[in-house]
């Protein structure tokens, strides 16, 4: 939103001599890259799409795939600029300067995100006994902050549980957000989960310190304890996928 509102600027003042506001071309073209995003992670992750394909509309999980929809932008973005030449300087400078301080964005937060190592602090297991995060470490480690009054937590927990499952290669860490010992396992007792690492944070210690303001969160390390990705959020089978295709590339660029 903050490179939109930069692009627009750009584009109003380059434009005011001419009375050429780009700002309408402006919004058309960020919601075709938003479509198109959408669309090639859908076509990306395809087969968890044929059972419910409702879900195609259902962004909240934050399946995008940001270059294509960059690209298919820009075309647009330059025929319209060959198509009307009062446009030319306006949306061409807007576009520039809305994609540059993007990717710059994104690059400045991806490299603070890096930076982030795996806490050092220590929980209650469903035993009652005190267990490290550290004790975690030198597999991928996937830790999802939740808790049952939560309901995009409950809808992804099935998510969650079979990708625990499935994916031997990387630790899932569950770590229950300010509720007793006795609320986390009557949930887990009624929903059959078979969740496995379940810890108990009543003082929502983790949250605070990872600056989570919502459920569900979900962080990812990679082997050596550091952060390589987060998601605010529901997950749902496609966008895990997706995270967890990005925490192998990340630990295997890593080594």
């Amino acid at each position: 939103m903050m490179s939109l509102l930069i692009a627009i600027l750009t584009g109003w003042w380059l434009g005011r001599r001419s009375k050429c506001n780009p700002e309408s071309q402006l919004f058309r073209l960020l919601m075709l890259a938003v479509v198109v995003a959408r669309l090639a992670f859908v076509v990306m992750y395809v087969e968890h799409f044929i059972d419910e394909p409702w879900r195609v509309i259902d962004i909240r999980d934050g399946g995008f795939v940001a270059w294509p929809g960059v690209l298919a932008a820009l075309l647009i973005g330059a025929w319209m600029c060959w198509r009307d030449g009062k446009l030319r300087k306006p949306l061409g400078w807007a576009m520039a300067v809305g994609v540059l301080s993007w990717a710059s964005a994104s690059l400045v937060l991806h490299t603070l995100e890096q930076s982030t190592r795996l806490p050092d602090l220590s929980f209650s297991n469903e035993r009652g006994e005190r267990v490290a995060l550290h004790d975690f470490a030198g597999k991928p480690l996937v830790i999802n902050l939740w808790a049952t009054w939560c309901p995009p937590c409950r809808r992804e927990m099935p998510v969650m549980a079979q990708a625990q499952r499935e994916e031997s290669g990387v630790t899932f860490l569950f770590v229950n957000q300010g509720e007793s010992d006795a609320v986390v396992a009557t949930f887990l007792a009624t929903e059959r989960l078979g969740l496995k690492n379940v810890l108990l944070d009543a003082s929502g210690q983790l949250g605070q310190h990872v600056g989570s303001s919502a459920l569900p969160t979900t962080l990812f390390f990679d082997a050596e304890g550091r952060q390589v990705g987060s998601h605010l959020g529901e997950l749902s089978h496609a966008s895990l996928s997706h995270a967890l295709k990005q925490l192998s590339e990340r630990t295997q660029q890593a080594r």
